[in-house]
């Protein structure tokens, strides 16, 4: 394969453009289930048109065409923010209002943003890596973890809530952005990782170092522990906690965490049931060594965390939240350290664990003992 791979994937993308018109005015009058058949048909005309650009040298890794699909559904999603926000007009008006209003919410919005900015260039680099026949596992398994939080907060939290009771059968689109990952995961995590030719007496030197000779793993440590009292925090107070201090703290702090459209409420669930043995797990793999899997995980939190924390402070601040629901302004600036932070530091572990693996290798002594 060569640049031409990419360069087909980046032209089959912007067919979006068109099919967002075409979206549009069959659901304007045909209804849901025809633009469901369409949307779907739609994604297999992609994906056979993705082979037949590369028909005379196909890549090797069969989720080049699940790449291929998702670029040309990110940039629809690009399409929806900028209508959203009045930069065009008319290519999904209709269908916004009658097929997936939740999109129209500020947690929709911003999901719409990342999945046409991040994920779409996410998606352009493996498929450039794929075609050169250079690894993408690190950006895979980041990208895997961040479309699989999109999804375990937008679908349950349409679900449970005010648009529940406005589904449409067009909210079986995000099937694929379910099913798909999920494969894809496991196929990524499978590829073989790169690998480090240290010396083991290096990797054994390293190893024995206590926390306290440390100090970056010993920042990472007081982080978790604090993240851990945060996100039981947040956690109760989605789960209507009736005490003083939560009561407080959504009223001048964090009111966002009461919109009745749910998201924000899910959000806070999901960190407190998937982050927290997260946290659990990252600090025992920081003062013991030899946890393999501490970089993989490192690298599904650390996309989980962005597209999370992107998606919450963007919603927070966003006009389409109504007014009091919104962060106060006297409370913004701590709002947006504590956020940024809360989202900053994963990516931060991640790197540390991909560019220093010593202390998570195995060696040797540790293959004895098992």
């Amino acid at each position: 394969m060569t640049a031409r791979a990419g360069t087909g994937v980046f032209l089959l993308s912007l067919l979006s453009i068109p099919a967002t018109y075409a979206f549009n005015y069959l659901y304007a009058i045909r209804g849901s289930w025809t633009i469901l058949a369409f949307g779907l048909l739609t994604l297999i005309v992609i994906a056979v048109l993705a082979r037949l650009v590369v028909r005379k040298k196909p890549p090797k890794d069969p989720l080049f065409y699940v790449y291929a699909v998702f670029a040309f559904t990110s940039v629809l999603s690009l399409i929806i923010g900028l209508e959203q926000d009045g930069i065009i007009d008319g290519f999904v008006t209709f269908y916004l209002k009658q097929g997936e209003p939740y999109l129209n919410t500020a947690h929709g919005h911003m999901i719409c943003y990342w999945d046409g900015s991040a994920h779409y260039l996410m998606y352009l680099l493996m498929v450039a890596a794929i075609a050169w026949e250079e690894s993408y596992r690190t950006m895979g398994l980041y990208w895997v973890g961040s479309i699989l939080m999109s999804v375990a907060v937008l679908l349950p939290g349409t679900v449970v809530g005010k648009y529940g009771t406005k589904l449409s059968a067009a909210i079986l689109l995000n099937v694929p952005y379910v099913c798909l990952p999920v494969c894809a995961g496991f196929k990524i995590y499978k590829h073989p990782s790169v690998s480090n030719n240290l010396a083991p007496k290096v990797i054994q030197e390293i190893q024995r170092k206590g926390l306290l000779r440390r100090p970056l793993d010993l920042m990472f440590v007081i982080y978790f522990i604090f993240s851990t009292g945060f996100c039981i925090f947040r956690g109760l107070i989605a789960l209507d906690c009736p005490t003083e201090l939560c009561r407080q703290y959504v009223q001048l702090q964090e009111p966002y965490l009461k919109d009745p459209a749910a998201y924000p409420k899910l959000q806070m669930l999901v960190y407190m049931f998937y982050c927290i043995p997260y946290y659990t797990f990252a600090l025992s793999g920081l003062l013991f060594p030899g946890y393999t899997w501490m970089p993989d995980l490192a690298l599904l939190h650390a996309g989980g965390l962005a597209q999370a924390q992107f998606a919450y402070i963007g919603a927070s601040l966003h006009a389409r939240t109504p007014y009091i629901y919104r962060v106060p302004e006297e409370a913004r600036n701590a709002f947006l350290v504590i956020n940024i932070l809360f989202g900053i530091m994963p990516q931060l572990f991640a790197y540390r664990c991909v560019s220093w693996p010593e202390f998570f290798m195995k060696t040797k002594e540790h293959e004895k003992d098992e």
